[in-house]
């Protein structure tokens, strides 16, 4: 299969595009730091090619889209985590941007030349968040990195139901708490979190990344979630998990499409039969 992988460059993106590729996928690394991208191909074995995309920017991510004839898996895998208040090229808050609204972008451009289906890597701070439709953006509300992370991460789960609803193929895999470099351009605390306590008690990447594997190739139900299975979806290996109230509310699942589709200006094309 020929399979994208956005973030593919560090971290659980990097560590599944280079088991997918070791197990004979074409794999694409779809990202903004090109130089590390193919740092990271040159390591891997297998077919491995490297594109730029930033996710942050919708002239990029259309950009990219024009440029792919077919796939047969999106993994929207590429994350921020505990940013300043930070606007993406469009306005969006950074979070709510390249974590929800890109991807959005991106699959919905793609559309019919995504031929199998689309795996969102989601989080379990889901839980945690509330959509506010009215303030998806942080403009009137009192900004915290935590809440616009956790409520980005809620809208990817919203958003594979959503597609698994209107009859596409997709799933949210979840990593559980990883040692990355997520954290890089957080707060202080959070960078030593990342970088001093995360090593400790988190899963490797790889690890991580067993999420995501399994629901590239899972013959599940549109619509699961894969997470470990450990406390609170942290650590273990990953099984089909239960999905909470909020993220089955279908009316909450369309409005965030349509609020997504106004804002990018993208909805899911479909090809000439």
């Amino acid at each position: 299969m020929r399979i994208i992988v956005t973030g593919g460059n560090s971290g659980v993106g990097k560590a599944t595009a280079t088991a997918l590729a070791a197990a004979g996928h074409d794999v694409v690394i779809a990202c903004r730091t090109l130089g590390k991208a193919h740092q990271a191909a040159a390591e891997m074995t297998g077919a491995v090619e490297v594109a730029e995309l930033d996710l942050a920017d919708l002239t990029s991510v259309r950009k990219f889209a024009d440029s792919v004839e077919h796939v047969d898996v999106l993994v929207n895998n590429a994350g921020v985590l505990g940013l300043p208040l930070t606007r993406t090229a469009d306005g969006f808050e950074a979070h709510m941007g390249t974590n929800h609204l890109g991807h959005f972008a991106l699959t919905c451009l793609l559309g019919d030349r995504i031929r199998d289906r689309i795996v969102v890597v989601a989080s379990s701070n889901h839980a945690l968040a509330r959509m506010h439709f009215d303030d998806l953006n942080w403009h009137r509300r009192r900004y915290n990195p935590w809440a616009a992370y956790g409520e980005s991460k809620l809208a990817n789960m919203l958003f594979v139901q959503e597609l698994a609803r209107r009859g596409r193929t997709a799933y949210a895999s979840d990593p559980g708490m990883t040692a990355t470099d997520i954290t890089r351009d957080g707060s202080g605390l959070l960078q030593w979190a990342g970088r001093v306590l995360s090593p400790h008690i988190a899963q490797s990447p790889v690890d991580g990344a067993r999420s995501t594997i399994q629901a590239v190739t899972t013959d599940l139900p549109s619509g699961t979630y894969i997470a470990p299975r450990g406390l609170f979806h942290q650590w273990g290996k990953p099984k089909p998990a239960k999905l909470i109230a909020k993220v089955r509310d279908p009316e909450s699942a369309q409005r965030l499409w349509e609020l997504s589709a106004e804002l990018t200006g993208c909805d899911w094309q479909e090809t000439a039969r």
